[in-house]
């Protein structure tokens, strides 16, 4: 979350809480206009959630239960505003229905000004999205269920136009909360668990229709499909989304008739399984969900629920969103083997040369950080002697001979790139990678190396991986026998450690392979392709290299909800 800039914010009042006094009793002054926009102005738009529900009014105890609705500016993406603004906020279209009180950001003071209204004020604001406030919303005495109000924000600033906000909130709702399922979070590649997906419904009111959602990584599989259940897949990631139809009632509990099964295929590594439940009309793309209706994978099966005995009510928003979802985090004992490839190539004095190299996992396992984003894994190429870079794909991150940073300033080709991996590597992929290598002196047999390592130099072993010998392979020029593909080093030596080395001596920043030619655009990662263990003759056109995928396996979900218990709330 971007945050105002501490250098030019007020100091933070103390306490941090500002209740707004006396906001619920008369009609509100006029409100604050927007500053008129200017062909130069930028323009900051204010927002916030649409809707937010309120826990019905409750004497005693602790009071009411306290809902949360962050306001936010958001500035332009290239420009950040300098001066002093106003958020005003109208809370009379709320009166009688919510007590509003404020929790502003760091560097923003916030206060009534007047009954009905409040601002905030703050100095400065960044580019993207900020937090103004969050709004502590609470049902006030004498509401009822079902009431509904809007709060209305409007800002003002010297020089600078605002897009005003208006948010929603209603008494009362459903509360679905997803029950915990007790996994075995270390599986071993082929067992099999059941997922008896259980929820309660612990709000208000009844919900009118439910969307359940299960997401799981590559890893995992769920053997059964339904026509009412909307599939998506992408390189790592399967998620059904599954509508229902009915009322869940408040204060009943809901499980499936027939557990999901989840299964740890041959592939797992390091998973998760996502699974939340949802009021229908709560969710975005609900529509499309029952739109998608049909048989999926040739499933004709429905999930099904018993029907509400009683009318439907009115649907409303969940109470405490937080608690509708849960994640399962899997550690599999299982391997990945990441087997580099280099490449051959002749050319005369002055010629340019393609050289393709990279390497390919040969599984079982596929390979992901997914909670963390980091690379798996990258692809040190050491220059054969006598070359120069002239081209290297994008992502790709020049280094000196002994694999440090650069010189500041540093411009032209150097004798070493290190390429990272995405943060997921499939079963079936690897990393591809096409050089462009200037000749500038014809020396039979020339080779570089190539590793696969870990992302980080004093990390470079890949603890995944059984086979450490394969890691290494060698790009040959103008090799004396022109045969075939560079086999990958003898026994460990500095392939096997992750430290590149070379058949013949290389050259440092400024030396002799460091001559004009194209610059690396670092920091982006190389798109992820299906490596090619064999090595391609470069003659100065691209070679076009096969490539191959597997369908990522179908999520499913199973499931008839019947009521496992049912409990009425109070009156």
């Amino acid at each position: 979350m971007t945050r105002f800039r501490p250098r030019t914010a007020p100091p933070i009042r103390a306490g941090g809480l500002v209740a707004a006094t006396a906001l619920l009793l008369a009609a509100a002054p006029p409100t604050v206009a927007s500053a008129a926009p200017t062909a130069a102005a930028p323009v900051v738009a204010l927002g916030g959630p649409a809707e937010t529900a309120l826990h019905p009014y409750a004497e005693g105890g602790d009071g009411p239960k306290r809902s949360t609705a962050r306001i936010t500016v958001t500035g332009a993406d290239d420009t950040a505003y300098e001066g002093e603004f106003t958020v005003t906020f109208d809370l009379t279209g709320a009166a009688g229905i919510a007590d509003v009180a404020f929790e502003p950001e760091a560097g923003i003071e916030c206060a009534a000004t007047a009954p009905g209204s409040a601002t905030c004020t703050g100095h400065g604001i960044s580019p993207g999205r900020s937090t103004v406030t969050d709004l502590l919303l609470t049902a006030a005495k004498g509401s009822e269920q079902g009431d509904t109000g809007t709060v209305r924000i409007t800002g003002e600033a010297q020089g600078a136009a605002f897009t005003p906000f208006t948010t929603e909130v209603t008494v009362g709702g459903p509360d679905l909360v997803m029950h915990r399922l007790p996994f075995d979070h270390e599986p071993v590649p082929g067992q099999k668990q059941q997922a008896p997906i259980t929820f309660t419904n612990r709000g208000s009111r009844a919900a009118d229709g439910v969307v359940l959602t299960l997401r799981h990584s590559r890893g995992l599989d769920i053997p059964q499909r339904y026509s009412n259940c909307a599939y998506t897949t992408d390189e790592a990631w399967t998620t059904a989304r599954c509508t229902v139809e009915g009322a869940f009632e408040a204060g009943a509990t809901y499980t499936l008739a027939a557990p999901l099964t989840l299964k740890t295929t041959d592939r797992a590594y390091r998973d998760i399984f996502g699974y939340g439940i949802h009021e229908a009309g709560a969710v975005r793309g609900a529509t499309a969900a029952r739109a998608a209706r049909g048989p999926a994978g040739g499933s004709d099966d429905v999930l099904r629920a018993v029907p509400a005995p009683r009318p439907m009510a009115a649907r409303a928003l969940d109470l405490e969103p937080g608690d509708n979802e849960h994640e399962a985090d899997f550690r599999t004992e299982n391997t990945a083997d990441f087997v580099a490839y280099g490449d051959t190539a002749s050319g005369q004095a002055g010629a340019t040369v393609t050289a393709r190299l990279g390497f390919r996992n040969d599984g079982p396992a596929w390979i992901g950080h997914l909670r963390s984003g980091e690379s798996v894994a990258a692809v040190d190429f050491t220059v054969p002697q006598g070359a120069t870079v002239t081209s290297a794909p994008e992502g790709c991150r020049g280094v000196s001979a002994e694999g440090t940073a650069l010189p500041t300033g540093w411009t032209g080709p150097a004798p070493r790139y290190v390429c990272p991996t995405p943060a997921t590597v499939r079963d079936d992929g690897g990393l591809d990678l096409a050089f462009g290598l200037r000749i500038d002196k014809v020396l039979l047999g020339a080779v570089g190396r190539v590793v696969v390592r870990g992302p980080e130099l004093r990390a470079a072993g890949l603890p995944f991986d059984p086979e450490p010998g394969n890691n290494t392979a060698r790009v040959v020029l103008n090799g004396q026998s022109g045969g075939p593909s560079p086999a990958p080093s003898d026994g460990p030596g500095d392939g096997a450690s992750g430290t590149p080395g070379s058949a013949t001596p290389t050259p440092t920043p400024g030396g002799a392979g460091a001559g004009a030619g194209g610059t690396v655009a670092p920091g982006a990662v190389p798109n992820t392709a299906t490596g090619n263990g064999g090595s391609l003759a470069a003659t100065g056109s691209p070679t076009a290299m096969a490539a191959s995928g597997l369908a990522v396996t179908a999520l499913t979900a199973g499931l008839v909800l019947f009521t496992a218990a049912r409990r009425r709330r109070r009156a």
